[in-house]
């Protein structure tokens, strides 16, 4: 398969176009996080750092941590940058980008994105672990792509969107997270379930300011619903893409948010630092 300049955007030095970076500068194991100071914060419990760039607001470390490898980059907020930024680095393993053809030897990568989230049960405390074990995406990513969903994946997409009341036109998608991840972050400290992963922070997330919501008790519906026990804790923006993405690039794939809302109990936590750090060696000793 060849890739022409149109398709494969690179910039003059032969990077990808929108990271800015080659393939030597990242590592197998990479760390997603929205905002660009995070990056530094992983990075700092690094034991060397032998990689540092920013083009956008794609800022990117690579360096060790106990012996392995590890890279941390910056997407921004939303499924839209997600897009972008597992394709370039997927790009950077699985094709050659002098040739721009695919390479024959793929690579499996291992994503873990560390966020913030919003809780959605009342009985999850502020700053409380929330892993993802799958994703509700109201983002539209997952359909422009030919990802393999199962029968259960496609029957949960129907039975959330009946029970939550959402638009006719809401077309949602559910996909799993990896099941290695998932059995390396869960501990005692975590919390699991079903992640939303929202296209926007106001309306979709059931917020209301002067703009009126078209679905005003989907919140009330989120913190009742129970299928087999999986319940749905907690609202963010990027979990869909990248299980979806590296479902169907062959990746695994995972989400650890720290809660700093608690919605139905009307709570935001102003501080969070010192629990941010604490989540982040936890991961970092996990992968």
């Amino acid at each position: 398969m060849y890739y022409p300049a149109s398709e494969l955007v690179l910039n003059t030095k032969n990077q990808v176009y929108h990271l800015g970076i080659s393939p030597e500068t990242i590592a197998e194991k990479i760390i997603l996080v929205g905002d660009q100071d995070r990056v530094q914060l992983v990075s700092n419990f690094f034991d060397s750092i032998h990689h540092q760039s920013q083009h956008r607001e794609f800022v990117v470390h690579t360096g060790t941590y106990k012996g392995k490898e590890i890279s941390v980059i910056s997407s921004g907020i939303g499924t839209d940058n997600i897009d972008i930024v597992l394709n370039e680095v997927d790009a950077l393993f699985n094709i050659d980008l002098a040739t721009r053809t695919e390479k024959k030897i793929k690579k499996a990568l291992e994503f873990v994105r560390i966020g913030t989230c919003g809780i959605l049960q009342k009985t999850i405390p502020l700053h409380s672990y929330i892993l993802s074990t799958h994703a509700f995406g109201l983002d539209n990513i997952g359909h422009f792509y030919q990802i393999p969903f199962d029968e259960k994946e496609i029957e949960m997409a129907e039975i959330i969107k009946t029970h939550l009341k959402l638009p006719s036109a809401v077309v949602p998608y559910f996909v799993a997270a990896s099941e290695s991840l998932v059995h390396k972050l869960i501990s005692e400290k975590t919390y699991q379930g079903i992640t939303i992963t929202s296209s926007g922070f106001y309306g979709p997330q059931g917020r209301e300011l002067r703009a009126k919501n078209t679905v005003p008790e989907m919140n009330n519906q989120i913190e009742t619903f129970d299928f087999e026990g999986l319940k749905i804790c907690n609202f963010e923006m990027e979990s869909s893409a990248i299980f979806a993405l590296s479902n169907v690039l062959g990746h695994t794939a995972s989400t650890i948010c720290l809660g700093v809302a608690n919605r139905p109990n009307k709570e935001f936590s102003t501080g969070f630092e010192k629990e941010m750090n604490e989540l982040i060696q936890y991961v970092l000793d996990r992968i």
